[in-house]
């Protein structure tokens, strides 16, 4: 009979303690519950079209210097609030920056109107240096999407057509056309008098592109399609200012 070794007995039970103190050691390890909430949250896509009517005051002009005219027309910003009229963008023109474009919001499409007609306002923007006759136009927008795509050149093109609901229609079905001729939509709507006065803009991702399809027959079934009894005018322009 071998005799009892107590020293090989130590040795084996110490072995033994530690690879059961490694196993429950590593079950703790992946059973361990998570203090922070791991839960992943899907992306959710935000809407940004809108639909609900915006009415827009539109100005074009030209002017001597753009810093100077700039100056004056922040200076009378609470005359055009007291008018329900709220500065939105200021665009210059590509091929002439001293052609300057101005979008607001109305509140009051009379309200606005008598605005525009005012004496003063007038010898404000010839103060300013305004060169000739303002266009002045305001526009109910019934489509717009609000998503932001930089900085890119900007178009506002405007039209007659015989029957706004046609010239929508065309709209809407010529979208993926435009988009793949380097144009991406805006903006859409009317005359605020009369709808078959129709305005739209547009960003460029891609001028020449865009200027190439302008010019393409297709477009100008895109054109017989929806009815236009005038051909497009359009006007390229820089965003240089946000409010």
């Amino acid at each position: 009979m071998k005799r009892f070794n107590p020293f090989r007995a130590l040795i084996l039970f110490t072995a033994m303690t530690l690879l059961f103190a490694s196993c429950n050691s590593g079950d703790k390890k992946t059973t361990e519950t998570p203090t922070g909430d791991t839960t992943t949250t899907p992306d959710v896509k935000v809407n940004t079209i809108v639909t609900t009517p915006q009415l827009m005051g539109m100005i074009k002009h030209k002017v001597k210097d753009y810093a100077a005219w700039k100056a004056a027309y922040d200076s009378h910003d609470s005359a055009r609030l007291a008018n329900g009229l709220h500065s939105y963008v200021i665009g210059r023109g590509m091929d002439d920056s001293m052609m300057v474009l101005i979008a607001m919001k109305a509140d009051d499409l009379e309200k606005a109107k008598a605005f525009a007609k005012d004496p003063s306002l007038k010898e404000r923007m010839q103060k300013g240096g305004v060169v000739g006759t303002p266009e002045i136009s305001f526009v109910n927008v019934v489509w717009q999407d609000t998503v932001n795509v930089g900085s890119i050149p900007r178009v506002i093109t405007s039209f007659t057509v015989k029957d706004f609901d046609t010239a929508k229609k065309g709209f809407e079905e010529g979208r993926q056309e435009r988009m793949d001729n380097g144009i991406t939509d805006r903006q859409y709507g009317h005359d605020a008098d009369d709808n078959h006065k129709v305005s739209m803009v547009t960003a460029l991702k891609d001028v020449d592109k865009a200027k190439a399809y302008w010019g393409s027959d297709a477009i100008k079934k895109r054109i017989e399609a929806g009815g236009l009894t005038t051909q497009p005018q359009r006007f390229i322009f820089n965003i240089v200012a946000r409010y």
